[in-house]
């Protein structure tokens, strides 16, 4: 991966870790790196970007401090999805309400325009870029 754009997927990674910028922003960002998708292990901390030539930089954020939740309500995650899509809920936020939700991790696929998130015990929720 160029150090250029590894420079700028880490600056994403942080400003939305931090909650300085909305989704919209990052995938904006992501994608003018020609980031193809990236999956979020809430469980390990970690973040894989991937990029079309199978390019990978790994990131590591910390660890839920309350655990996550063993049943995954998909209700609670749609509405968490809601508040950050309508700009009420940075991602700090959002990480802490998916988790309550047993929501252990999701996948971005940005060149797909959408995001698959995951519970526990595989369950799944498909949420699909807003047009």
């Amino acid at each position: 991966m160029h150090p250029d754009t590894l420079a700028v997927i880490t600056t994403v990674f942080e400003k939305s870790n931090n909650g300085s910028i909305h989704f919209g922003d990052v995938i904006g960002q992501l994608m003018a790196q020609q980031v193809e998708s990236y999956h979020v292990d809430y469980r390990s901390g970690r973040t894989t970007y991937v990029l079309p030539d199978g390019a990978t930089a790994d990131l590591h954020f910390a660890k839920p401090e309350h655990g996550i939740a063993a049943a995954f309500d998909g209700d609670a995650v749609r509405a968490a999805i809601r508040g950050a899509q309508q700009g009420k809920i940075l991602y700090p936020e959002f990480k802490q309400l998916t988790q309550a939700a047993g929501c252990i991790g999701y996948t971005v696929w940005i060149a797909g325009r959408h995001v698959s998130y995951y519970g526990r015990n595989g369950e799944s929720h498909v949420e699909h870029f807003p047009q």
